[in-house]
């Protein structure tokens, strides 16, 4: 077939049964996007063994690129020498890169989607050599690209402040929420607290178990209003142990209700759907979000969310969450309490929460990002 043109994709981060939240954007941006653009020649460029799950039409062709890039060093090798080289011989009219990262060393107009800036907020939340890499590369890969996108009105202005950036040159393109979260009727629900919390209700945190999502004030705030309530209602923190997590154990290690909290690890998702709409509430009181989607997967669940009031959550959020400051324990505590207490609040947070999280889909977000690229490709 004669394609009228062609795009290059970074897609290093299509891992089969390991899709994390950028990988997850990419393969729903990408699926709609392909299909529906049959005319346009795709070059998935893979640094690893692929899963055929990923191409998704006869307009799609993979590209294994040595070696695997998943440290700084080798970021460096994969993107300004493996890529570059592949894209001055193919010569396609767009690369795209869904994880923010761009080619130095190529001329070919390029698309790179920056989620956030959380390495300039939160530098000691990343090795050393990380944060060298994306202090040393990322303002020069938006300096480099023909065009940006990120995922918030939040982001862009934060990229444009630490970039010096123009807003021209930066186009919102908000994520969508997996259609498979969704309220689970009461029978289900009472099996999961069964298996989870003892048949108590409980609250729930969902995510990775790091420093950023502020899981020590999470644990600092659920221990003060156990105190202050009574209540036997327990805390589930449903992910997997990220990085730096030395405060947050022993936050929890001196908890007066340490045995009320149970960590899950990470669970696979129609067990993690469960875990968060069999909640009393989701507590996501994060230091930092790009984007922030864990609130409205709960709201799709049909369960109330106390989120902060910092970064983007509030423009992600809207009027369909209680926000907390993510620094104060006391008032992370009222607002459990609240919730706990209060079932009026937590009905009308509910229904507020139905009716905000559907304008957040992927079929949005695949219309957005490729818009964005045809301004490149022209």
């Amino acid at each position: 077939m004669q394609y009228k043109q062609s795009v290059a994709v970074n897609v290093r981060l299509l891992l089969s049964g390991r899709l994390e939240g950028i990988g997850y954007f990419t393969h729903e941006t990408l699926k709609r996007i392909t299909r529906q653009n049959p005319d346009i020649h795709f070059w998935f460029l893979f640094d690893r063994p692929f899963s055929s799950e990923f191409i998704y039409g006869t307009n799609v062709t993979p590209v294994v690129l040595f070696p695997q890039a998943r440290h700084p060093f080798l970021y460096v090798w994969w993107f300004e020498f493996s890529i570059a080289r592949w894209l001055k011989k193919h010569k396609p009219d767009l690369f795209l890169s869904p994880d923010g990262h761009g080619v130095l060393r190529s001329t070919v107009p390029q698309l790179l989607v920056m989620h956030d800036l959380a390495y300039e907020h939160f530098p000691k939340h990343m090795s050393l050599l990380q944060n060298q890499y994306f202090k040393y590369f990322m303002p020069r890969f938006a300096h480099h690209a023909a065009q940006l996108a990120t995922v918030s009105q939040y982001s862009k202005a934060d990229i444009c402040k630490f970039y010096n950036i123009s807003p021209q040159k930066i186009d919102v393109v908000y994520n969508g929420v997996k259609e498979f979260f969704a309220p689970i009727n009461e029978i289900d629900k009472a099996n999961v607290r069964a298996k989870f919390a003892s048949g108590k209700e409980y609250f729930v945190y969902v995510g990775s178990v790091n420093p950023r999502k502020n899981v020590a004030n999470i644990l600092r705030a659920f221990d003060l209003f156990k105190t202050q309530s009574g209540s036997d209602v327990k805390l589930v923190i449903a992910g997997a142990k990220g990085w730096k997590t030395s405060e947050i154990f022993d936050v929890w290690n001196q908890m007066k209700f340490k045995t009320e909290v149970v960590f899950t690890g990470r669970l696979q998702e129609a067990e993690l759907v469960q875990v968060l709409a069999a909640a009393q509430a989701s507590l996501y009181p994060s230091l930092f979000e790009g984007f922030g989607v864990p609130p409205l997967e709960a709201m799709a669940c049909g369960v109330p969310v106390i989120t902060s009031n910092i970064s983007s959550l509030p423009e992600i959020s809207g009027d369909a969450a209680l926000y907390v400051s993510p620094q104060n324990v006391p008032d992370i505590a009222a607002k459990i309490t609240a919730l706990a207490t209060n079932s009026h609040l937590r009905a009308s947070l509910i229904q507020k929460g139905f009716a905000h999280y559907k304008q957040y889909t992927w079929d949005r977000t695949a219309h957005l990002l490729w818009q964005s690229c045809l301004k490149v490709l022209g």
